[in-house]
């Protein structure tokens, strides 16, 4: 839940951000988690009228401030019982069932900090360099077997710059070849075990410029907590 809150707060700032007329937009979101100026000024700590001064252009908000106004507008929801998160967050919670955990990196890591966290090592003839942003772990079976079509395209959305970590692998073709086909597809995908890995999964991965990693753990856990980990290390 916390990460899926982060995601919509960060759909938020953009929206605002992207705007070429910032102050609307964020009285657009304001209104929307049906917040007054009034009320959302004292949470902030400030007067109402800085709050009517950013919403009509008069003031342009910088980075710090949109920042502190989209927490508060998520925090004051929260207080009220997640009315328009759960709202909101709809789209999202669909995918749900097939994601065993996702997460960012605050900065990129290399190829070299994934391999060294998931205990792997690269099958691959060669490794293209990339950048990873974050990560994202499911079960290979459970996605590929239950997903329909724009489903699956769904859960890509989560996979765009992450490592993705497919769990309940037996050869690593199924997974490459959902991937083959998609129209966005992750830098890096890890293999959690996989009984025998298919040349063909190799072969698909190199045409993509996918590195694929093959993760040793004996257990899928211990996968996320040590990518957890390194996203704990590389913080700004």
């Amino acid at each position: 839940m916390d990460y899926l809150i982060e995601t919509l707060a960060k759909r938020i700032l953009g929206d605002i951000g992207w705007s070429s007329s910032p102050g609307s937009v964020m009285k657009k979101w304001r209104e929307a988690f049906q917040i007054s100026q009034g009320e959302l000024a004292r949470y902030l700590g400030i007067t109402q009228s800085v709050i009517a001064d950013y919403e009509r252009g008069r003031r342009n908000p910088g980075v710090e401030f949109l920042r502190k106004y989209v927490r508060a507008l998520i925090e004051i929801d929260a207080s009220r019982g997640y009315k328009m998160i759960n709202e909101l967050l709809k789209g999202y919670t669909l995918m749900l069932p097939y994601i065993d955990d996702l997460g960012d990196f605050s900065v990129p890591v290399g190829v070299d900090e994934i391999v060294t966290a998931v205990n792997g090592f690269i099958p691959n003839s060669f490794i293209p360099e990339v950048k990873i942003y974050g990560w994202m772990v499911t079960d290979s079976v459970k996605a590929i077997t239950s997903l329909k079509g724009m489903e699956f395209y769904q859960l890509l959305n989560f996979m765009i710059g992450r490592a993705v970590v497919f769990t309940n692998v037996s050869s690593g073709r199924s997974p490459m070849i959902a991937l083959k086909i998609a129209p966005i597809k992750p830098p890096l995908v890890v293999f959690h075990r996989p009984v025998r890995l298919d040349p063909l999964a190799l072969l698909l991965a190199e045409k993509d410029n996918i590195v694929i990693v093959v993760s040793t753990f004996t257990k899928a856990e211990d996968i996320t907590k040590r990518i957890r980990s390194l996203a704990q290390s590389v913080k700004v």
